[in-house]
């Protein structure tokens, strides 16, 4: 990986239908955000995290750091789905240099791809709790032909790759910076276009994470199906942009069929992790990514958990000038920015 003379990164979060762009400036006194914008990608650009259409998501990002003014060319991205394998391992008690050595014999145990086919990184988490000649480490893999997609994606838009994140852990990221740490147990949820995020962070460490293929073009798809529409017609009416175009207790229908199916999911994901740790209890649930924004989702989700359930606000931690952003458009989009904040926060030599 290459890295920059100085630690100042932009975080760049390449979703499947939009491009989120942020600039972070650390000062003396806290956080500053610099820059943020979004730019829509057409359907098909990208699918399943898989690059279809490079040319096309390479100029939209050279677009957005135009119109932001930005210089910086050193970025984090953050990559997710089946592509990317995370699993909480232990492993004897090693120094960071011998488990470097060794992490290839022990992620083969748990990887199901060929592990000379992933790029592997792990973070130590500290001892076991149970023994004490055993620590717990968090294991990461991902398909090395999905990070060169994304490498060579970069440097068509004349960036240069700093650091490759997990779209879990840039959440996390902003979870730190944002929000008071305690010892209760907190889910962090992103749904995006086609794919969910859970990161169960306890003591400032994730405990558990899980990926699952599905998201907001859900309800595109149903609304295509059924009412014989474009696909960029379907968006319009679930961004109610076109109420006209069919009944609303129609569109009501769809969306909340579609938010029940996200609830049973995150609700099967927080029994299992229920089940390895029957000790815990999830107090609160914070939502972020587009689709979470969906009309009923908040409220069947604090029904289908018992938890209490808000947004994730990254901006919650950052000077803002009035004079240089729109506060009240930032209220809005801050659930779909915060991956993209959390890979802003990031800084070169960070792991």
């Amino acid at each position: 990986m290459l890295f920059a003379k100085k630690n100042h990164l932009i975080g760049v979060d390449i979703g499947s239908r939009t491009i989120k762009l942020g600039e972070v400036v650390e000062k003396k006194e806290g956080w500053l955000l610099k820059s943020f914008g979004m730019s829509d990608l057409p359907q098909g650009a990208i699918v399943e995290g898989r690059i279809k259409e490079p040319e096309t998501v390479a100029n939209t990002i050279k677009e957005l750091v135009q119109s932001l003014k930005i210089k910086e060319q050193n970025v984090a991205i953050s990559i997710s789905g089946y592509s990317v394998i995370i699993k909480k391992i232990v492993v004897a008690k090693t120094s960071d240099e011998e488990l470097s050595e060794n992490i290839q014999y022990e992620a083969e145990q748990y990887i199901p791809f060929n592990v000379e086919d992933v790029n592997i990184d792990f973070q130590i988490l500290g001892d076991h709790e149970l023994n004490p000649n055993q620590m717990n480490v968090m294991l990461v893999a991902a398909k090395a032909e999905v990070i060169n997609e994304y490498l060579d994606l970069l440097e068509m838009a004349d960036l240069t790759p700093n650091i490759i994140d997990v779209d879990v852990f840039a959440l996390e990221k902003v979870f730190e910076n944002s929000y008071l740490l305690e010892e209760k147990s907190v889910a962090l949820v992103d749904i995006g276009a086609n794919k969910l995020n859970v990161n169960i962070v306890k003591n400032n460490t994730s405990a558990f994470t899980r990926d699952v293929a599905i998201g907001g073009e859900e309800i595109t798809r149903e609304i295509v199906n059924r009412f014989k529409c474009s696909f960029e017609e379907a968006e319009e009416i679930k961004l109610g942009k076109a109420t006209d175009k069919i009944p609303q207790k129609d569109l009501r229908n769809i969306m909340r069929s579609v938010v029940s199916n996200w609830c049973s999911e995150i609700r099967r994901v927080i029994d299992f992790y229920y089940s390895t740790y029957p000790d815990e209890t999830i107090k609160q649930i914070l939502l972020s990514g587009g689709a979470t924004q969906t009309p009923g989702f908040l409220e069947n989700m604090a029904a289908e958990t018992s938890s209490e359930v808000g947004f994730l606000d990254p901006f919650k931690g950052l000077e803002i000038s009035e004079k240089d952003h729109d506060i009240d458009y930032l209220k809005h989009i801050a659930p779909q920015a915060s991956i993209c904040i959390g890979l802003a926060s990031r800084r070169v030599g960070d792991k």
